[in-house]
């Protein structure tokens, strides 16, 4: 008994886990529509600027969504929320299948977007209630690699599943896996302190260094606290800079496959090869993020520097995209897309940043504005896209928009965001 109170358990990673899996499957369901958007176009008679609608009515009502989500998520707790979002988002996908013209299908990503909201709130709010700072980051990066490894590893899959079985298998096939998945989260998840395998020794060390092991009081929502965190200049800053860092993640879930069959002509079956090679890189970007900000940190560099040095680094290394416009070869294209999609993944650790920073009792709140301003890039950067695509034929301009918004998240983070430490909790 004694050694089962000295060593700690190790429950926090079980957590993780779970967490991880929902995340891939969050992101699967986005990607989905890149991967079915030239087979759906041409059945469903949608041009660029259409289908540019179609994948931005998806964050039209996430962003919308993601201050109810997070006050839904400070309400009920990380254990409903989550399991709720989950199952509702999946049947969304389910009847994404099932669509027979544009304006249903926008319909449904409506739907689709506001089940998604709460979940990157409620990821955070696992961090804060799970994770010791120390170990923050590389647990950020764990989960995230989630939203880029499993779509390079199924992307050769669904490709293959759209050639054969058609487009709509794609959407029946993800959304009943991910129903089922709300049950299992409901089942296994719990906050530390209600979990019932978890020691006192690992909630002592979580405690130790930072962590929120006990869940706060539910807090009536005011807007007076949204006043509050729109106050702070950190949390300004990482917002503008996460903007920029979401506009290069929308393009390679949304138009990249598009791109790579029309500017590129490559056929599609070689085209769902290829694409899986830029999310491995993320993959790989993400994992790198965090090892370095983890280790910046347990070597005495400052929290504020050992967070913002992997996003800045990051932000910088994806301007390079603009490079594929005077490119000739495929593998030089591919390469190119990977080094910018690997910094865009080491960039994905500001949810870290904003973990560090937010209010113990307003960590939805805060995580749902920021995933708000975060997710205005997932609205505007489709149509923009589609516009230009449209217009002229070509991803020319669409290229130029994505270096450029990596320039201005780079220079937000630098110079916006200033000090990473928690905020306190309004009176």
């Amino acid at each position: 008994m004694k050694a089962d109170i000295m060593r700690p358990t190790r429950k926090r990673y079980a957590m993780l886990a779970l967490v991880a899996l929902a995340t891939a499957l969050n992101y699967l369901d986005r990607t989905l529509m890149g991967v079915a958007a030239p087979a759906m176009s041409r059945e469903l008679g949608l041009g660029p600027e259409m289908m540019g609608l179609v994948f931005a009515a998806f964050s039209w009502s996430y962003a919308l969504a993601q201050v109810p989500g997070g006050i839904f998520l400070d309400r009920f707790g990380t254990r409903l929320t989550y399991a709720l979002s989950l199952s509702v988002w999946s049947a969304c996908t389910v009847m994404q299948g099932l669509v027979r013209g544009g304006w249903a299908l926008i319909a449904v990503r409506l739907g689709l977007g506001a089940a998604e909201a709460p979940c990157f709130p409620a990821n955070s709010r696992v961090l804060i209630a799970w994770f010791p700072r120390g170990e923050r980051a590389r647990a950020n990066s764990i989960y995230s690699v989630g939203m880029y490894f499993g779509i390079a590893f199924c992307s050769p899959v669904l490709f293959w599943m759209a050639a054969h079985w058609g487009w709509r298998a794609l959407f029946w096939t993800v959304g009943g896996i991910g129903i089922v998945y709300g049950a299992v989260w409901h089942r296994f998840y719990r906050d530390p302190a209600d979990h019932p395998h978890v020691n006192e020794a690992e909630l002592a060390l979580i405690r130790a260094d930072g962590g929120a092991t006990q869940a706060e009081a539910p807090r009536p929502f005011r807007w007076s606290d949204v006043a509050y965190l729109l106050r702070q200049r950190s949390i300004i800053g990482a917002s503008i800079g996460q903007f920029a860092t979401n506009s290069t993640l929308v393009f390679f879930l949304t138009w990249f496959p598009t791109y790579l069959a029309s500017e590129r002509h490559m056929d599609w079956l070689k085209a769902g090869v290829y694409a899986m090679v830029p999310f491995m890189a993320a993959s790989l970007g993400v994992l790198a993020g965090g090892q370095v900000s983890d280790r910046l940190l347990r070597a005495g560099v400052s929290l504020a520097a050992a967070r913002k040095a992997p996003v800045i680094t990051g932000l910088m290394l994806s301007t390079l995209i603009i490079l594929a416009i005077w490119l000739e070869s495929d593998g030089a294209v591919i390469a190119v897309m990977s080094i910018a999609f690997f910094g865009q993944g080491m960039s994905n650790l500001g949810w870290t940043l904003v973990s560090e920073i937010a209010p113990t009792r307003l960590a939805g709140l805060t995580g749902g504005l920021f995933n708000l301003c975060t997710n205005l890039a997932g609205i505007a950067t489709p149509i923009i896209i589609g516009m230009t695509v449209g217009r002229t034929g070509s991803f020319f301009i669409g290229l130029i928009f994505i270096g450029a918004m990596a320039c201005l998240g780079a220079a937000s983070y630098a110079f916006v965001v200033n000090r990473v430490e928690r905020l306190p909790n309004p009176e």
